[in-house]
């Protein structure tokens, strides 16, 4: 099927559904080998993703990967990467805020890619044991609300396309579908873009994928989380409704910051700024992981923005934003 893909590809075809589903099957399996899967990602990236070919593939993704099971409503907090502004971890503190303050969060992400310091980098950094099994996890996540899924251990099928991508080194479908593999199928989700043509169409396959609430996001400044130092373009999400809308700093309080003002490090410098912000620090890189937690709140409660703004700081100024981490980390150790 891939050889007759590559064809269509080759010719500004789309996919559809079936055919896109069974190309990645191929993939996922092993069937195909390394020249077709390079010839593959070139020509879908040459033509351009559509919303179907995205769906099709992110499903079958999913269904290759090592699963979390089990019958919560959770959201995931998590950008695409590839906005190389070598920013603090944003939404992995978001993720501890927000699950502090009552949301369920299945954290999914891996170490990094197009920056220092990944979601596993500063995790582990902090004391996180990352390699906890499915249903530890899960417990860990019905005790106090958030778990991490380690992308590496849930993505082995990844196996056959990395020497592809590290050999190419040209922008792939890859680059946008680990974000919407979460091995816990999150139906609620905050997802930062690094490119603004990606906002409608990957709230619309977040909403295939089964969605109900979410907001994709691209910070203008070309960073893939709600922006401190530019306007953000959203999409919402409504139970297959989708609206969008812009956001700015200042209609929340906060004052526009410059985009270095958010630069991390390594994993242990950008674990010692994580603990700085949980332990009170104030300064945009504080408020830059608030308006994100805020937002995730917003998502998962159903709350205003500004509600969700207001709650993420109490959490943190109360404490509790720091206690849940020290809990996390405790309980992927026992």
């Amino acid at each position: 099927m891939i050889q007759e893909a590559i064809a269509k590809l080759i010719n500004k075809e789309d996919l559809n559904y079936e055919m896109a589903a069974g190309v990645m099957n191929e993939i996922m399996g092993g069937e195909a080998t390394q020249a077709q899967i390079s010839a593959y990602l070139t020509a879908l990236h040459m033509k351009g993703e559509t919303v179907e070919e995205i769906t099709a593939s992110a499903g079958v993704m999913r269904n290759h990967s090592l699963k979390a099971e089990h019958d919560m409503d959770v959201m995931d907090i998590v950008g695409t990467g590839g906005d190389c502004a070598q920013s603090i971890n944003i939404s992995t503190l978001a993720s501890i805020i927000a699950s502090a303050a009552g949301a369920k969060v299945v954290k999914h992400g891996n170490r990094a890619a197009s920056s220092k310091c990944g979601t596993a980098d500063v995790l582990e950094a902090l004391g996180l044991n990352l390699l906890v099994e499915p249903e530890t996890s899960v417990e860990i996540l019905k005790e106090i609300g958030i778990c991490f899924l380690f992308a590496q251990k849930y993505h082995t099928a990844m196996r056959y396309v990395a020497p592809v991508r590290r050999e190419i080194r040209i922008p792939t479908i890859f680059n946008i579908l680990g974000p919407l593999a979460n091995p816990a199928n999150a139906n609620m989700q905050l997802l930062g873009v690094y490119d603004e043509s990606l906002v409608e169409p990957l709230a619309k396959v977040l909403s295939n994928l089964g969605v109900k609430r979410g907001m994709v996001v691209f910070g203008q400044d070309r960073l893939d989380e709600i922006s401190m130092s530019a306007p953000t373009t959203v999409c919402e999400i409504n139970n297959g409704e989708f609206s969008r809308y812009e956001i700015t700093p200042e209609q929340f309080g906060f004052t526009r910051c410059r985009k270095e003002d958010l630069e991390g490090g390594n994993p242990e410098e950008n674990a010692e700024m994580a603990l700085a912000i949980l332990k009170g620090e104030k300064g945009p890189k504080r408020d830059a992981v608030i308006i994100n937690a805020g937002a995730a709140l917003h998502i998962a409660k159903g709350i205003s923005l500004e509600e969700g703004i207001r709650l993420a700081e109490e959490t943190v100024d109360s404490g509790r934003a720091l206690e849940q981490l020290e809990k996390f980390v405790a309980l992927t150790n026992r």
